[in-house]
């Protein structure tokens, strides 16, 4: 997966002789055409953004998946696998991985929370009253407050909520994703603010520009 395969330099079935070109090195190549291929994938397994100390990046470790594995696992799931420790070189240098034999989704995970009928109900309650822009508001972050977090909180509900998409006459396409930038001193609460929005967010990856 992370490497390429060594080819041999000479037959061990082929009876060697002086002119025999089946022990002449680099003789070998590989036929594409009649080889058989397995679907293959490289996930990064991050821990959890809840666990990870404030301003720090969240450690992780490449795993790989085939077969059956391949695509069971979007960005931002929730997972426990079953693995292998491996090592693979690149560049004279080695690094660890996992070969993944197993993997079982989080039922914890909110990307697949069911709600109940009476849920949808208040939630359509909700989304009728006037003043559900400042509920929603209110509702991000409530440990944090001053006046300096009112516009950040907002502009943190309209990035989960997203925009829409659009298509203008000469066939662009217009994405409705908001993305926000924050910026600050130390100590303004930036993550905390990002680690309240990964977890109000289905799915989402918790990383820094470090």
């Amino acid at each position: 997966m992370f490497a390429s395969i060594p080819l041999p330099t000479s037959c061990s079935s082929c009876v060697e002789t002086a002119t025999s070109s089946a022990s002449t090195p680099g003789q070998y190549r590989v036929l594409p055409d009649e080889c058989v291929y397995v679907d293959q994938q490289t996930l990064k397994l991050q821990e959890s953004p809840e666990t990870v100390p404030t301003g720090e990046m969240p450690r992780s470790v490449l795993c790989c998946v085939d077969r059956t594995l391949v695509d069971q696992a979007p960005p931002g799931t929730r997972l426990t696998i079953f693995a292998v420790a491996s090592m693979f070189t690149t560049n004279m240098t080695k690094s660890a991985y996992l070969q993944v034999l197993g993997l079982s989704k989080d039922s914890m995970s909110s990307a697949t929370t069911a709600f109940t009928p009476s849920e949808e109900q208040a939630f359509i309650a909700l989304a009728r009253r006037s003043d559900v822009y400042e509920i929603l508001t209110n509702s991000i972050a409530p440990s944090l407050s001053g006046d300096y977090t009112v516009d950040v909180k907002k502009a943190l509900l309209c990035m989960l909520m997203g925009g829409c998409r659009k298509k203008l006459p000469d066939g662009i396409n217009l994405r409705g994703d908001i993305n926000v930038l924050l910026l600050g001193d130390p100590s303004m609460a930036k993550s905390q603010f990002l680690k309240y929005a990964i977890r109000a967010a289905p799915i989402g990856v918790y990383t820094t520009g470090k």
